[in-house]
C-alpha cells in the first residue's frame, strides 16, 4: 500500500480503520458495491460522493480498494475522535469560509499520487446533489487528477420511520472522467457543473435501479 497520506498520519492505523470499515463497521448494514473496478488503481484520483447520512463516509472508506483522504467538517475533530481522525489522515475543513490548508493539504497528497475524497454539496441532506461547491474540480484541476463519481443510498432513514434493521446500502461507482485544464474563474465554475452534474445523474441511475429492483 503506498497511496500517500497527510503528514502526521499513521499509515497502519489509517489501515486499520479501512479493515474496521469493511467488516465491523459494514455488520449493521447489507452493503452491495457496483463498479467497484472502476476506481483507479494508482495515480492522483478524487471521489466524489452525495452525502446524506453520517455514516456514509465510513461506508465509502471500506468499500474503495485504495487508503481514502477525506475532507471533514471542522465540526467532527474535537477530542479523541477528532485526534482519531487526524492520525488516520483526514483533513478537517471550516464551511462557509474561505479555508485554504486543507485543500492544500489534500492537494499535495493527490500530487504525490494519492485519492482524496470530497462530498460536494458540503452538508448533509436530501443527496441528490441539487448544488456543489468549488472544492473538488479546484483539486482535481490543479493537480491533473481524474475525477471518481460515487453515489450512495440506503443510508438515510425515511422520515417518520422506525430504526431499520440492516438496511441494504447501494453504492454505485460511475466512470472516471477528467475536467478541462482551462484558466479563469468562469472555468472553474464551469468544471463544478460538469461535477456536480455526473454525479446527480448517477444518483438518479442508482435511485432508479433500487426503484426498479423493489
Amino acid at each position: 500500500m503506498t497511496d500517500q497520506l497527510p503528514d502526521g498520519a499513521l499509515p497502519r492505523l489509517h489501515d486499520l480503520g479501512r479493515w474496521i470499515a469493511r467488516g465491523p463497521f459494514r455488520t449493521p448494514f447489507r452493503v452491495r458495491v457496483h463498479g467497484g473496478g472502476r476506481v483507479p488503481t494508482s495515480g492522483p484520483v478524487v471521489v466524489v460522493a452525495n452525502h446524506s447520512s453520517m455514516v456514509d463516509g465510513p461506508i465509502l472508506f471500506g468499500v474503495v480498494p485504495r487508503r481514502m483522504v477525506f475532507l471533514i467538517k471542522q465540526e467532527m475533530f474535537k477530542g479523541v475522535a477528532g485526534t482519531l481522525l487526524r492520525w488516520i489522515g483526514q483533513l478537517p475543513v471550516r464551511r462557509g469560509e474561505p479555508d485554504r490548508a486543507p485543500l492544500l493539504a489534500a492537494q499535495g497528497v493527490l500530487r504525490d499520487g494519492g485519492l482524496v475524497a470530497v462530498f460536494p454539496e458540503g452538508t448533509r441532506g436530501a443527496g441528490d446533489v441539487a448544488e456543489a461547491q468549488r472544492g473538488a474540480a479546484w483539486l482535481a484541476r490543479s493537480t491533473g487528477a481524474v475525477v471518481v463519481p460515487v453515489a450512495v443510498r440506503g443510508t438515510l432513514r425515511p422520515p417518520g420511520t422506525r430504526r431499520r434493521f440492516r438496511p441494504l446500502v447501494d453504492v454505485l461507482v460511475g466512470e472516471p472522467f477528467e475536467l478541462p485544464d482551462d484558466r479563469g474563474r468562469q472555468a472553474l465554475v464551469k468544471a463544478t457543473e460538469q461535477v456536480r452534474d455526473r454525479l446527480a445523474t448517477l444518483v438518479a441511475e442508482l435511485d432508479s435501479q433500487r426503484g426498479e429492483a423493489r
